[in-house]
């Protein structure tokens, strides 16, 4: 069954039979979001390679352009890192009151066309336009009056993935980075998985596909070949993802209200962590990387959480609060603190974690990332 097109501006509530329909999601993503804001703001940095955050000497980049993307420049990268790679790269610092200010006029223009808008961070969101408000009909054709929309009104372009899920459409939307639109149909789905590199799939970091790799995994086709079983005994809980995801599968709906109740890091490290200046080195590592997430999805917290698991995968969570949302400073202060009050560690330290949480701000009201997917897709539809 498809969705009937709806004649007005309000969405009613979905029914049961109407939930189980084939969905039309698109995946928005601004290309260099806070690189491409300040190159629009001076034209003197256009066509030149810029890094958002950090410095020649210190600090971590926070994002970088296409320009300086092109030398390996990264973000949550060390500045040294990247200014060693590109000598030529013009440091900015971040101005996160404009970039929520454009993440608003961007989401008004969500608005028009869907009021399920699942914002991921500033620069990115999921839409449902099974039903769009505009009575547009296809998903594809909603994607390109956005995309022009984005351009026209804020002078930026952005990235669109069209899919009849939420995996799909995220995958499908850094296809043709930058400026691009990619689609991935129902009857395409499994098929566009069946080559898609494990690396690419959501979840899956580099120790994840190096193991893969050990065990001949290597596309989706090779997941595919596994039992959920088989699966099971390697992947643990991302089993169940796993199985349903290299098979085009994932019925997560797209969640307006699901409030993000925290955000940051967390790092599993090869080798036990037993020195303390090892320790220390390693949380400034995890602290940088907590705090580019935190600007990136520009919300501001009160409670700092240090994770921690030993050697014996005993694990245990120290916490502090305070009054007043906290300064990069203060976030790391409270984590290095926190830290020091867990030293010595005669069992060694497998992993550490940071989060920020009692979340404030405009943008703290996103929705967290679901897990899991069930239940396949084989209805073909009018994209």
């Amino acid at each position: 069954m498809l969705w009937p097109r709806s004649r007005g501006f309000t969405i009613p509530a979905m029914s049961e039979e109407e939930a189980g329909a084939v969905r039309k999601i698109i995946h928005v993503d601004m290309d260099a979001f806070f690189a491409s804001v300040e190159q629009r703001d001076n034209p003197e940095l256009r066509g030149m390679p810029v890094a958002v955050g950090g410095s020649a000497r210190r600090g971590v980049v926070a994002a970088a352009s296409y320009e300086a993307r092109r030398f390996g420049v990264r973000s949550a990268m060390p500045s040294v890192t990247a200014a060693r790679r590109c000598p030529a790269l013009i440091f900015v610092p971040p101005r996160f009151d404009t970039y929520r200010a454009v993440s608003r006029q961007i989401r008004e223009i969500f608005a028009r066309y869907s009021e399920l808008i699942e914002p991921l961070s500033l620069d990115e969101a999921y839409l449902d336009v099974t039903r769009d408000r505009l009575d547009v009909g296809s998903a594809v054709q909603v994607a390109r009056l956005i995309r022009a929309a984005i351009k026209e009104e804020t002078g930026l372009t952005a990235s669109a993935g069209v899919s009849y899920n939420k995996f799909l459409a995220k995958i499908a939307s850094d296809q043709n980075k930058p400026d691009g639109l990619f689609v991935i149909r129902p009857r395409e789905g499994a098929d566009f998985v069946a080559s898609l590199p494990v690396r690419r799939f959501y979840g899956v970091g580099p120790r994840t596909a190096e193991r893969m790799g050990r065990l001949g995994i290597h596309v989706g086709a090779d997941l595919r070949a596994l039992a959920l079983e088989e699966l099971g005994s390697h992947f643990g809980k991302s089993a169940n993802y796993l199985y349903h995801a290299c098979r085009g599968i994932d019925e997560r709906p797209v969640r307006p209200d699901r409030l993000r109740k925290s955000v940051g890091r967390e790092r599993t490290y090869a080798e036990d962590l037993v020195s303390a200046p090892a320790l220390f080195a390693a949380l400034e590592d995890i602290t940088a990387s907590a705090w580019q997430r935190i600007r990136h999805n520009g919300v501001r917290g009160r409670t700092v959480t240090l994770k921690v698991k030993f050697a014996d995968f005993r694990q245990l969570t120290r916490s502090r609060s305070c009054e007043h949302e906290l300064s990069q400073q203060e976030f790391a202060a409270i984590a290095r603190e926190l830290l020091a009050q867990l030293l010595p560690v005669p069992l060694g330290v497998r992993l550490l974690g940071l989060t920020l949480s009692g979340l404030a701000g405009v943008d703290s009201e996103q929705p967290e990332r679901q897990a899991g997917a069930v239940a396949a897709v084989q209805q073909a539809f009018d994209f």
